[in-house]
Formats: C-alpha cells, sequence, structure tokens
C-alpha cells in the first residue's frame, strides 16, 4: 500500500496504526537513489512528497518541509541571491533524502548549510536536532540509525550575486551532463566513495565500462553509474553490482560499499 500524508497530523496516525497493527512501513521521497525488489515491498510505503513541499525565506535563513526538491530550492535561492546551494541543483531529490544521506557534490554538502531540523521518530514524536546532533558524515547520517523521518529543515545561507550563482549552477549543470549518464534511466551513484578512491576510477580501471548483465549496464560515460538500456529487472542490477564488487577486490583489494538503498522483498 502507498501513502501519501498531508501533513505531519496524518503522518502521526499513519505510525501509530502501522505501530499497532505490526504493519511493516517504508518511508522516502523520490526514490531517486532507490532499487526495488522484482518481488515488491510488502507493508505500508509512505511518502514524504508534494504536501510537504513549502519553502519560507526570511533574509539568509530559509525554513523547508523535507519533500521540497533540491532543483526547487536551488531556483527559490537564485530568484533571492541567495550562494551556498549551487552544488545540490542538479541532483534529482527532496531534501529530507539529501539530510538522511547528506547529499554533496563539487565540494558541498548539505552538513555546509543545516541550522537544525525536525524529525519524527518512530512511534510519532516530533523533536529538533541542531545540526550536530544530526552526526552528518559521508553519505551518513544520524536517521539513517534511528529511522527517525525529516520533516523540515532550517538551512543557512549567503546573500550572493544572481549572475554568480547562476554561472555555478549552469556550470555544475554542464559538468553533469556531459560527465554523466544523465539522460539514462539509473539510480545515480551506486557506490561509496572507498577512502582514498573514487569508486568509478576502480571500476573503469577493471575493464567494466559498458558491460552488461541483462538490461543493466556500467555506463560507457561513467563507471560509476549502472543504467537500464532498456527492461532492466532489480535482479539485473544486483547481479551486476555483484559483479562490479567482485572484480574490484580481487584486482584492487577494496571493499565497494553501495550508496544505493536496495529494499523490498528478496
Amino acid at each position: 500500500m502507498l501513502v501519501i500524508p498531508q501533513n505531519e497530523y496524518e503522518l502521526n496516525r499513519i505510525l501509530l496504526l502501522c505501530n499497532e497493527q505490526e504493519i511493516p512501513f517504508l518511508i522516502m521521497g523520490r526514490g531517486s537513489n532507490m532499487l526495488v525488489s522484482d518481488n515488491g515491498i510488502r507493508g505500508v510505503v509512505v511518502q514524504i512528497g508534494r504536501y510537504f513541499s513549502r519553502v519560507h525565506v526570511n533574509q539568509e535563513l530559509i525554513m523547508t518541509q523535507a519533500g521540497a526538491t533540491l532543483s526547487s530550492l536551488s531556483r527559490t535561492l537564485l530568484q533571492h541571491s541567495l550562494a551556498g546551494f549551487e552544488f545540490a541543483a542538479g541532483i534529482p531529490g527532496t531534501i529530507g533524502g539529501a539530510l538522511a544521506m547528506n547529499a554533496g557534490a563539487y565540494g558541498g554538502e548539505m552538513k555546509d548549510i543545516l541550522v537544525s531540523c525536525r524529525v519524527m521518530d518512530q512511534k510519532g514524536q516530533i523533536k529538533e536536532l541542531s545540526s550536530d546532533e544530526m552526526e552528518l558524515g559521508y553519505r551518513t547520517s544520524r536517521v539513517q540509525k534511528t529511522k527517525e523521518i525529516v520533516l523540515s529543515a532550517k538551512l543557512r545561507f549567503n546573500k550572493g550575486k544572481y549572475k554568480q550563482i547562476k554561472f555555478l549552477i549552469d556550470d555544475y549543470w554542464q559538468r553533469r551532463i556531459t560527465k554523466q549518464p544523465y539522460y539514462m534511466p539509473s539510480g545515480g551513484s551506486i557506490f561509496k566513495r572507498p577512502e582514498g578512491y573514487f569508486a568509478g576510477k576502480l571500476i573503469e580501471d577493471c575493464q567494466l565500462k559498458g558491460v552488461c548483465i541483462g538490461g543493466a549496464m556500467v555506463s560507457e560515460l561513467h563507471a560509476g553509474f549502472i543504467v537500464n538500456t532498456g527492461g532492466a529487472t532489480a535482479d539485473d542490477v544486483l547481479r551486476l553490482m555483484n559483479l562490479i564488487q567482485k572484480k574490484v577486490k580481487e584486482k584492487f583489494d577494496v571493499d565497494l560499499e553501495p550508496e544505493l538503498r536496495v529494499i523490498g522483498l528478496s
């Protein structure tokens, strides 16, 4: 069952009902870094999306709900000439997901701009966490461990110049579309960056670019992505991920850790 709450009260009631009935539930945003099993999900999927997308600008302080997309927030900040979010303009996710994994690119990350955020725990209780309490690190955060749900966030930016901000956004966008398979379906970057290495470079050095299993293929443009060439199943992607991990381990003795969330029935 897919449930899309329209406010925090409804979200609270959904969690309480699931807990009372012992029904498993999964919280998702846009699902841009998720791989769902071919066998699906048994339980309730709760999407924090369009009803949690309000943004309020108060000079250099931004209050945003978790369902706002990074691209829409980027446009709002550009209109107000606020700098510091250019790195996130092309990331296809929501504020909630970006905070949960401390999304980042081109030297910037959510940790740099977060002041505080409101979260709801698995029992429906709401609390406010400071930036430090969120424990943001490389593709990790407190809420990944506690399973708390990000509801909204307070972000701080710097006043900048419209033309300079737009130049950076356009520059990063051009880099993305020329160096990443932006126009092919994928789950984004498949593996986290191993300490001292780049996952894409390790995979490329194993001569795995263009390797296919079923409809899943290691991108010929950027080896850190697995793209769907048509009809790929989740099993195709998982088998290809396992092959990549095996080859990289054999050649470089490096363990690649998935950045992609794999969910659903095995």
